[in-house]
């Protein structure tokens, strides 16, 4: 059973659209995204039009349990690769013909945002009206005033919008980014939800949600956040907090997690973590960088009620150059020494797959974690996490291949070599479909169609898996994201020959794009 309170109820009949926001995931991941949470309260707040929630399985919406098909408009909230099956069967199931070719204008118009949908449209762009490149706040409300103008579907009128991938004319577009973070929209009214089953609590459960920061310009070379999303911006420390005590007025609230790309590169992150507490809030953080991590954010972090401290090492030394994370051996063993100190639980990530890696890593590999687990009095309260490196697009990577044979052998060897401590590796055969669904062009569409009546071979993904040269046009190519080719190039030239590229906030520009971009659309 499911209550929820702070969600919006509207009369239908008072309102222009009917907007479906869908997830193609379950609950618990839904009501975790802040950027989902964020649309639904801002468009919400327009009197002609009702949004409503329709989360994967269902397919009728939360708030009014109508089908997805009698809504004018559905948007895909595209978080992960592996959910574009799941949007095929929630249209099926709302008995909406999945190719857009096939939908006449009886049918929702349907659309889709998120990083997956800003990195590569390419592989959902068969099945999808229309793509918002970039931060959905930029650009829904005018994409909503010509909807309104004439709810029909010649796409052509919405070329005009920034931010806008429309398959149909497989235009150019620039991806569009929120400026000033304390001019932005943020949610003062979170949606609280009481359930007594697990799917139904999110992971950041009956928290208030501070969008801290967005952007990272740290440039490890294998996320494809920090090359979508730059330059970084942050919020205001005061604002934050008086943000945090406007959302524990309208919900009882009192804890609150940080929500930021880089959390703990946030330049006031003390002040805050100190404003909040002397207002009596309980504080936690999904992950903290490990360059940034000061004793005394976590005593603070401790005293607020945080029992887990996650980190990301990524790997060995010599690796960690590889996708530019030189992070100093001395710096990540203190670190772990003071949250074991202060009676933390610790997770730790690490990658497998990175280019150049050898046997030889591996075996170090293993030799470090378990290092690090007997750091702790009790090891099994150390928890590993093992991921494949997936090149993504816009990242220096993009360029590299995913070799599935090597990377089941070396999670084969991590497994048995790590059987007595507390470790989950990723599988091989799922990081394969992720990187197809990563890096595909408009071809592997056929698929994805054909996983919702028979689940592909292994074969079959081996078959599809594409491989770029430096030289070729790439199927993303119509998307700028801000970071230009000449950039990335430099940086993959770089990544081949172990140098790192310092951090941009604390070195002289390397005229990436993504700046010069931002200050365009200022001026």
């Amino acid at each position: 059973m499911l209550y929820e309170k702070n969600i919006f109820q509207k009369d239908y009949k008072k309102v222009d659209m009917r907007f479906a926001l869908a997830y193609p995931n379950i609950y618990r991941t839904a009501m975790s995204s802040l950027g989902y949470n964020l649309l639904y309260n801002l468009i919400n707040e327009r009197e002609d039009t009702w949004c409503e929630r329709i989360i994967y399985p269902s397919i009728k919406s939360l708030e009014s349990n109508t089908p997805g098909k009698y809504f004018d408009i559905i948007s895909f909230s595209l978080q992960f690769e592996e959910d574009y099956f799941n949007v095929l069967e929630m249209l099926k199931e709302a008995e909406i013909p999945l190719r857009r070719k096939d939908r006449g204008d009886e049918y929702p118009l349907i659309i889709a945002g998120g990083p997956c949908a800003t990195a590569n449209p390419l592989p959902m762009s068969d099945f999808i009206d229309i793509f918002i490149i970039g931060e959905g706040e930029n650009s829904i409300n005018e994409f909503l005033n010509v909807y309104k103008d004439s709810p029909d579907r010649n796409l052509e009128r919405y070329l005009d919008i920034d931010g806008i991938y429309i398959p149909e004319f497989d235009n150019e577009t620039k991806i569009t980014l929120v400026d000033n973070m304390n001019e932005t929209y943020h949610i003062t009214q979170p949606v609280l939800s009481k359930s007594d089953d697990e799917d139904y609590q999110s992971v950041f459960n009956n928290t208030i949600m501070l969008n801290v920061s967005r952007g990272c310009t740290r440039g490890c070379r294998f996320c494809m956040a920090g090359y979508l999303y730059r330059p970084a911006r942050e919020t205001d420390w005061k604002n934050l907090i008086d943000i945090a005590i406007e959302n524990r007025k309208n919900s009882g609230l009192n804890k609150v997690t940080l929500i930021g790309a880089a959390v703990s590169d946030y330049s006031d992150l003390d002040k805050l973590i100190d404003g909040l507490e002397k207002e009596g809030f309980q504080i936690s953080t999904p992950s903290l960088r490990i360059e940034s991590i000061t004793m005394e954010t976590l005593t603070t972090l401790k005293k607020s009620g945080l029992k887990t401290i996650t980190l990301a090492p990524e790997s060995i030394a010599r690796l960690r150059k590889v996708v530019n994370k030189e992070i100093l051996e001395k710096q990540i063993f203190t670190v772990i020494k003071n949250a074991v100190e202060l009676d933390f639980n610790i997770k730790l990530y690490f990658l497998i797959g990175i280019p150049g890696e050898s046997d030889e890593d591996i075996h170090e590999l293993c030799e470090y974690m378990k290092k690090i687990a007997h750091m702790h009095k009790n090891p099994k309260r150390v928890k590993f996490s093992i991921n494949p490196v997936i090149p993504k697009p816009h990242t220096p990577l993009q360029w590299e291949c995913y070799d599935f044979k090597d990377i089941k052998r070396k999670t084969r060897y991590i497994q048995k070599e790590m059987k007595n401590y507390n470790i989950k590796c990723e599988s091989p055969k799922k990081g394969l479909i992720q990187y197809i669904l990563s890096c595909g062009d408009r071809g592997i569409s056929t698929i994805i169609e054909k996983s919702l009546e028979k689940q592909p071979t292994l074969k079959e993904w081996r078959e599809i898996t594409p491989k770029y040269d430096l030289d070729e046009k790439l199927p993303w190519s119509n998307i700028d994201v801000g970071v230009n080719e000449r950039f990335l190039k430099i940086e993959h030239r770089r990544l081949k020959n172990l140098k790192q590229t310092p951090w941009c906030e604390t070195s002289p520009c390397y005229n990436c794009g993504a700046c010069e971009k931002v200050l365009l659309e200022k001026n």
